[in-house]
């Protein structure tokens, strides 16, 4: 590989079937330099092997920064690619690539100077968040330990204590600089955990720790499911959730525990009903009245819902009918078959009657839930559940066991492709079938194996799976309730 990276070292491997240490150090030099190769070194730090060994490759085979070449970056106005020159002199550039959330000393910036050299308690501008930065005392990082450092030339990294606004990714440099490096795109989390506290205590804990990580790792998300109200924590595997999880236990005390998450199923029809929704309560004084007619039909996949007025001569009064699409919506919310939000149908508001005295908005708000009700018991109700779009990264030899697998989950072969000695086989797979997989691709493959996948549409849940899912919700309603 040294060899194929230079014509004449090429020559000479062909000649003499082998290449001198001084060639082979050169080359690799060169070959590291342009990106031909990338070297992995085994140290442990903890125990101090290896390390020794690493510092003197970085010295001796890592090029210096000033023959690294242009860096990447983005013009401010017209956002389109251009580059930034990394020299000694000119003006101040540096690019903020890591950021440390310190229990103690609070958010630390770790940067990078690409261009000129940053002075200690000197002012810069964010180029990112369009705000001003004043730089404090510049830290050099030994293990632990801090150094006050004067100034930072091209090449160096050093760290900036409590800077208000900037994050990682960001670009600091003086005022009016025309381009801002780019940013590292990060990969979109393949797996999800529900999160909660071990103990009541640590419930407002978790937000504000967990916001601190996220400062640390661009990589993970933190989201709340507005459907199963669980809160998710979103990494590129299940080991990277772990290991943020034992962060923050170690670094601020909060313990939670990991569990698989609830799918966010829907419910919907394939049916149409023509059905009456009545209320009417007498009791001593003001009663309660409310009469509505409606028909209910389905919608195509994702189209939400639909409601239409076609109320003639006042049957409804106007002010009423707002009513009765709330009663409606509260109802659909609430979900008929087991609990779960009801979505992609049509409701045509047509006929009615109502009282001069006893008619409400609350009395048709109740007749729109009833009819809703009624329409559901006609229009043939069925279970939706999310399917994903699967891309699942594996050597070439695991590929016939992971489709094996995958259609074992209901999965649906998408394609193939190769890149390298990678198969990479995309399917549609429903959510259910995914949430442990994670595991078995490790066993499959021999941990060589990983997966990335997102959301791509909502389809019927099989009859038979179906009865499981509405049973097991109708349980846990009944649980909760207890």
């Amino acid at each position: 590989m040294i060899a194929e990276s230079d014509d004449d070292l090429m020559e000479k491997f062909f000649e003499e079937g082998t290449l001198s240490d001084e060639e082979i150090i050169g080359g690799l030099k060169s070959s590291i330099q342009s990106g031909a190769i990338y070297p992995v070194f085994c140290t442990g730090a903890s125990h101090n092997v290896g390390v020794t060994n690493l510092l003197d490759a970085v010295v001796e085979l890592c090029p210096n920064p000033l023959q690294r070449g242009p860096v990447k970056a983005v013009d401010t106005k017209t956002e389109e690619e251009c580059t930034i020159e990394v020299k000694a002199e000119g003006k101040p550039v540096a690019f903020v690539f890591k950021t440390l959330a310190d229990p103690f000393a609070g958010r630390i910036n770790l940067i990078k100077v690409y261009s000129g050299t940053l002075s200690s308690d000197s002012s810069v501008r964010n180029l990112n968040q369009g705000s001003d930065e004043r730089l404090g005392t510049l830290q050099g990082f030994q293990g632990k330990a801090h150094d006050a450092l004067e100034k930072a030339n091209a090449g160096d990294i050093c760290g900036i204590l409590k800077l208000k606004e900037t994050t990682t990714g960001d670009t600091l440099a003086t005022a009016g600089f025309g381009s801002t490096i780019s940013k590292v795109v990060y990969p979109e989390p393949s797996i999800s955990f529900a999160i909660e506290p071990a103990s009541r205590g640590d419930e407002e804990k978790i937000s504000s720790a967990v916001a601190r990580i996220m400062e640390e790792d661009p990589a993970l998300r933190f989201t709340r499911d507005p459907q199963t109200q669980e809160f998710l924590l979103s990494g590129s595997g299940q080991l990277h959730i772990e290991v943020s999880v034992a962060k923050l236990k170690k670094k601020y005390g909060v313990e939670v525990l990991l569990r698989t998450p609830k799918v966010p199923y829907r419910e919907t029809i394939v049916g149409a009903a023509d059905v009456q929704g009545r209320h009417k309560k007498q009791t001593g004084g003001h009663g309660q009245f409310g009469d509505c007619k409606i028909k209910m039909e389905p919608m195509e996949r994702g189209s939400g819902f639909q409601f239409v007025d076609e109320i003639f001569g006042g049957s409804i009064p106007k002010t009423y009918i707002p009513a009765v699409e709330k009663g409606i919506l509260e109802a659909a919310e609430r979900g008929y078959l087991a609990g779960f939000p009801v979505v992609d149908f049509k409701v045509v508001l047509y006929d009615g009657s109502y009282h001069d005295v006893d008619s409400s908005e609350m009395a048709f708000k109740i007749a729109g839930g009833i009819a809703f009700k009624k329409a559901m018991e006609k229009a043939r109700p069925v279970l939706l559940e999310p399917v994903m779009n699967v891309e699942v990264y594996a050597p070439e030899e695991n590929a016939g066991d992971i489709m094996g697998d995958l259609n074992s989950r209901r999965g649906r072969i998408q394609g193939m492709d190769i890149k390298g000695s990678t198969q990479v086989i995309r399917a549609q797979v429903p959510m259910a079938e995914m949430l442990n997989y994670q595991p078995s691709l490790t066993s499959m493959t021999g941990g060589r194996g990983s997966f990335h996948m997102e959301n791509s549409h909502y389809d019927i849940v099989p009859h038979n799976i179906a009865e499981k899912v509405i049973e097991e919700a109708k349980r846990e309603a009944e649980e909760a309730h207890k």
